[in-house]
């Protein structure tokens, strides 16, 4: 039936369910009379829809009924509660009706639904007597068969028998909801001096549903204690199952997978695979872990709640699950730690290999720099690069150690086997990895020192060139100089004498500096030769050296000779000059004076006269106004020697003409 065709029937509310509920669990139906004249047909679709909503399970409990006869006529809630005990007595459990005024003033209808025994209240009864007679005899036979004297007999007895054929708890709530609906007819039958009188059966069924009740609960009382206890242990047994399911694989299958695995492989790859490989093991035990967590958990609760006579045999369980578990779980984390160990050290072992080649292949090269700043530069890569092998191989015996030591624990889980074979296997590999490493590197380190000392002897070789180019320079400056500057031949004979020695000095240093650059030469010499190579620059540096330092020997032979050749003049033309009048006699001689002015040309001329060098060029000293400049002091002094020499001449020619 749809809402929506008895639409303006409900909007009229004649009944409706108010969502309340009984002590009986059941639906509260209402039924508001008004002054109105109500449609029992109308009604009657109503109450067909309302019950109709809940479900069969709602239906069994029953439903109160509530009718509201204030603003109503008693005849009218007289035909309602005829109604509802002719039309749904099944649905019905209890009719209470609110009165109206003076409603009990008039002759009162008996409204008992126990008249027939095709009514309600004696079906119940009957029903009820019949399920409870047939209930208390399994439940005793189920009771009666757990006190048997051995655990298998009762537990026997209580398989075959275990599940009653009528739910208890229904049968119960029946007979307490017949035992008040007995109790409230009693209640309303004496009061307000009906002449209605209960008849006998309801009189006999009361104290016979009681009686029925007390037992009922007795026996379901030690019912429900005897499936306690069975549940209890069939919850013990099952979880004793799981745990030794739990120990059993831990101590048979996944031991034997971990004492199959004692390697840690030979490189990084090798490490991997293992790796992986425990993982998948490890993923097998993580299904058994959970298992174990939740077994645990099971415990627990029971042992909260237990009783004295389980705690022993939970605990054992607990500890002997914990202690499996928690040793597996030991093992493979240290496997798993074990494993990591090796991979790192693979790792650094891996990395110091290639660092070892890099530098090898370095060292493998022969190097030709170009000047000592790239040998500088290659030297300090060497240093570098050696430096990060000396740092590689420290933490390559760090690692190796500290898995050495793990290692030697290995055997405190062996469960009894001798490991002594595979730890031989892993401890040889990983020492000779590490004595490895340590020959490649001790080679390299030879080879550094070998290039080392070769590119310093390179470095010297270099700088030996630079400084003989270096040399050559500083020889031709002081030609230079020499030329440009060493022009003056003084203008009395000590100054002479001093720029002389001055000269003399200045070659000196020329001097120093050809035997400087002559070792340097020497050195470099020795060097291409410990270096089996050739000189860049000594085939032409050596020519250079000696071109300029010939140069510079003719260059300062010819100063020298102006020198002394000035010091020669200035000394006896200063000797004529100074002589006193007194001793003319001393000069009488005119070979004297041609003598002094013959030398004074001679130097005139010298300075006139290039330095020739034997490819044939040509050198002046000084510019011509240099030269000029020294010249006029010459030709002053000579100037004055005539001059002198006219003096003494004067008196001879005067003397014979006296």
């Amino acid at each position: 039936m749809e809402a929506s065709v008895i639409l303006p029937i409900l909007k009229k509310k004649l009944a409706f369910l108010s969502g309340g509920k009984d002590r009986r669990s059941g639906l509260i139906l209402t039924i508001p009379l008004c002054l109105e004249q109500t449609s029992m047909d109308e009604l009657s679709v109503t109450l067909d829809y309302l019950l109709s909503i809940p479900s069969e399970k709602c239906k069994a409990r029953g439903f109160t009924v509530i009718v509201d006869g204030r603003k109503s006529q008693w005849n009218v809630v007289k035909t309602v509660v005829l109604m509802l005990q002719n039309v749904v007595p099944a649905e019905v459990s209890l009719v209470c009706v609110v009165k109206p005024d003076e409603f009990w003033d008039k002759k009162v209808t008996h409204f008992c639904f126990w008249k027939e025994k095709d009514r309600l209240g004696f079906e119940v009864f009957e029903k009820f007597t019949k399920e409870s007679t047939s209930l208390l005899d399994e439940l005793a036979l189920i009771n009666n068969g757990s006190d048997k004297g051995t655990q298998q007999e009762r537990e026997r007895s209580i398989d075959l028998n275990f599940l009653p054929s009528v739910d208890p708890e229904t049968v119960l709530q029946t007979g307490h909801e017949l035992l008040s609906e007995l109790q409230q007819r009693r209640f309303n039958g004496s009061d307000g001096g009906v002449s209605w009188s209960p008849m006998d059966d309801e009189l006999l069924a009361q104290p016979q549903v009681m009686k029925l009740l007390d037992s009922l609960r007795e026996q379901y009382t030690r019912y429900q204690e005897v499936c306690r206890q069975r549940s209890k242990r069939t919850q013990l047994e099952e979880i004793q199952q799981k745990v030794m399911q739990v120990v059993n694989w831990l101590e048979g299958p996944g031991s034997e997978q971990l004492r199959t695995q004692w390697g840690i492989g030979d490189s990084i790859r090798a490490s991997q695979a293992l790796q992986q490989k425990h993982e998948e093991i490890e993923s097998q035990h993580s299904e058994w872990f959970a298992v174990y967590v939740e077994l645990n958990q099971q415990i627990a609760a029971l042992l909260n709640a237990g009783d004295e006579e389980d705690l022993v045999e939970l605990k054992a369980l607990q500890q002997q699950l914990s202690d499996v578990c928690y040793r597996q779980a030991s093992q493979l984390e240290f496997r798993q730690n074990l494993l990591q160990a090796a991979l790192e050290f693979h790792s650094v072992a891996q990395d110091l290999s290639q660092q070892l080649d890099g530098l090898l292949g370095m060292l493998c090269v022969d190097v030709a720099p170009a000047d000592g700043a790239s040998i500088q530069q290659t030297l300090k890569l060497l240093e570098e690069k050696l430096k990060s092998v000396d740092l590689g191989l420290q933490g390559l015996r760090e690692k190796g150690q500290s898995l050495l030591d793990q290692i030697s624990n290995q055997a405190s889980w062996a469960y009894g086997k001798d490991v002594t074979i595979e730890n031989k296997e892993n401890v040889d590999h990983i020492q000779g990895v590490m004595e490895d490493m340590q020959l490649r590197k001790q080679r390299c380190e030879d080879m550094v020192d070998v290039r080392r000392l070769k590119m310093l002897q390179m470095v010297q070789l270099f700088k030996c060139e630079e400084d003989a180019a270096q040399a050559v320079e500083w020889l031709s400056e002081l030609l230079d100089a020499l030329l440009k500057t060493h022009i003056r031949l003084g203008d009395d004979s000590q100054e002479t004498k001093v720029l002389l020695e001055k000269h003399r000095k200045f070659v000196d240093v020329a001097q120093s500096t050809y035997d400087y650059g002559r070792q340097l030469l020497q050195a470099t010499v020795v060097l291409c030769q410990s270096l089996r190579c050739t000189s860049r620059s000594s085939g032409d540096t050596l020519p250079r050296l000696n071109r300029v330092w010939k140069q510079f020997t003719i260059t300062s032979e010819e100063r020298v000779h102006r020198l002394e050749t000035a010091v020669a003049f200035h000394s006896s033309a200063e000797k004529i000059l100074q002589e006193c009048p007194e001793q003319p006699e001393a000069f009488n001689e005119v070979e004297q004076f041609d003598e002094i002015e013959a030398v004074g040309k001679s130097l005139l001329d010298r300075l006139t006269v290039p330095v020739v060098y034997p490819d044939g060029s040509e050198q002046y000293f000084g510019s011509p106004s240099d030269m000029a400049s020294a010249a006029e002091h010459i030709r002053e002094k000579m100037k004055l020697v005539s001059l002198k020499k006219q003096q003494l001449r004067q008196p001879e020619d005067t003397s014979p003409e006296s």
